[in-house]
């Protein structure tokens, strides 16, 4: 029988895993070493709630965390969880510019900032209580820690929170546009965390590298939580560094490394010669967040003899789809979690065969509300029961599921709908092309026409037209691009998430000329 998912589970695997082993590291921060146990966790948590509790600070009241990576980051997060209270994790830097505006709507009764970040206009404004992070270690003065630390460590106050009651709040990433607000109960957040746990063959002796920002879902919901749930080990990494990935890979024998398809090709991009033999603990790469082209993917792992093991998911319900790395088909993501219940259905919500092309819906905890948080303040319910992700792909014969794109992203040509990953495919295909992106553009006849962005191997020199010529041999006339722009570059997020309507921008502005 599964435990109930509700604010008494967080501490249920915290204080399970201290009472087998209280000194084995939680957390080891791989830019200095320092150590996390998971009996330190167990006291530390409990002084967060017996604050938290001092404050006055219960079920659904807000706590801003407003930091980047480290050990005291993700003690707020799980302290607040193991609490009961609602943890917003907003990345300060990437939403810097409506800060303002995410304060103001999250109306926090507590906001927990990093110092080095410099956000008093924001705080200001806010008019919020605010306390710096500090460290861990803080007996004097004011940081939330040495709060924490002059408390002494209480039973947890989570007891009468529901499991529906408000988890955590995050914010997708938005440089200019505003970015969303996600809301997930306490149902939603914990009861991703065995099956991810599974899904990925995660043991209690593994030992996660993730350098990810602990703000955003994937890197909560695959390597803080379920490493918890198995008791097993966090490598964490302040942020991505090239020259430091496979290293702290080696000293500290991480036996699975987290990225995403801008970690892939930086690394390939490289001068790293390293062997598997080099790592003989890693067993896989997770790459997540955005599409891995199946040109990188092979070019990764014929490099390094290292599996890629791409995954799927949303902030919206966690991980949906992964695979361990020993069993990773290329070009897939992974066969879906068996709770998320996944249908590929048409357009008229009807389920779909397996190879059919067709929109990805999910919804596995009954009648669950999926919810946003308003510019108000306000939780409003976006779907419920069911939830369409807004990806395209299809599940093959053996379970496993393939993205095709997004539905907002969709080409629409003459009334044919044209997914602009089947064209980025076959331009990967072309010699010298290392990066491709297809967008729709107006046009006077077809309502739209296929354009595509590329990026050649340095030195290269491959013309567009021999890329229209490669387009035409390997695709049909109504997909094949009409014009080939090149590029230096095509326009990612942090998370490798490639901007198609960026470049929509770029063809306007060329062609207003």
């Amino acid at each position: 029988m599964r435990e109930p998912a509700g604010p008494g589970l967080v501490h249920h695997w915290i204080e399970r895993a201290a009472s087998r082993d209280p000194d084995k590291p939680y957390i080891v921060f791989a830019d200095d070493g320092r150590i996390l146990s998971y009996g330190d966790l167990l006291a530390a948590t409990g002084r967060i709630s017996a604050f938290l509790s001092k404050l006055g600070i219960g079920a659904n009241d807000r706590v801003a965390l407003l930091a980047n990576n480290s050990i005291e980051h993700l003690l707020v997060y799980l302290g607040t969880l193991v609490h009961g209270a609602t943890i917003c994790t907003v990345h300060a830097e990437i939403n810097r510019n409506q800060l303002t505006n995410i304060l103001a709507a999250l109306r926090p009764r507590l906001a927990v900032f990093e110092e080095a970040l410099k956000l008093d206009a924001a705080l200001s404004a806010a008019a919020t209580s605010a306390l710096p992070l500090g460290s861990r270690n803080d007996q004097r003065g004011e940081s939330f820690f040495a709060a924490v630390n002059r408390m002494e460590a209480a039973n947890v106050a989570a007891q009468g929170v529901r499991p529906r009651d408000s988890a955590v709040i995050l914010y997708t990433s938005g440089t200019t546009a505003r970015p969303k607000g996600v809301v997930l109960s306490f149902q939603e957040l914990l009861s991703n965390t065995g099956p991810t746990a599974e899904a990925f063959g995660m043991t209690a002796q593994e030992r996660i590298y993730d350098f990810r920002s602990f703000n955003w879902c994937s890197a909560q919901t695959l390597s803080a939580l379920p490493t918890l749930e198995r008791g097993a080990t966090l490598i964490l990494g302040s942020r991505f560094s090239r020259s430091r990935f496979f290293d702290h890979i080696r000293r500290y024998g991480a036996t699975i490394a987290a990225g995403n398809p801008t970690t892939i090709h930086l690394l390939l991009e490289g001068e790293e010669t390293l062997s598997v033999r080099e790592v003989p603990t890693l067993r896989f790469v997770t790459s997540s967040s955005a599409p891995l082209s199946a040109e990188d993917w092979r070019r990764f792992e014929d490099r390094f003899g290292i599996r890629v093991s791409q995954a799927y998911g949303c902030s919206e319900a966690g991980w949906i789809a992964a695979i361990a790395g020993e069993h990773r088909r290329i070009g897939t993501v992974g066969r879906p979690l068996a709770y998320h219940r996944l249908a590929i259905v048409s357009a008229t919500g009807e389920p779909l065969p397996p190879g059919e092309i067709g929109a990805i819906e999910i919804g596995g905890l009954g009648d669950n509300p999926y919810r946003h948080l308003g510019d108000d303040g306000t939780v409003t319910v976006s779907d419920r029961g069911r939830l369409k992700t807004g990806d395209l792909g299809f599940l093959d014969e053996e379970g496993h599921l393939h993205i095709t794109g997004r539905v907002k992203e969709l080409i629409i040509r003459g009334g044919v709908n044209i997914s602009p990953a089947e064209i980025d495919a076959a331009l990967l295909q072309a010699p010298d092309v290392v990066d491709a992106a297809s967008v729709g553009v107006p046009d006077d006849v077809y309502g739209e026409e296929v354009v595509a962005f590329v990026v050649l191997r340095p030195g290269s020199a491959l013309e567009a037209a021999a890329i229209l010529d490669h387009c035409a041999a390997v695709l049909p006339a109504y997909k094949a691009p009409k014009e080939i722009i090149l590029s230096q570059a095509l326009p990612r997020s942090e998370r490798g998430k490639l901007d198609r309507k960026a470049l929509v921008r770029v063809w306007q502005k060329r062609h207003s000329r």
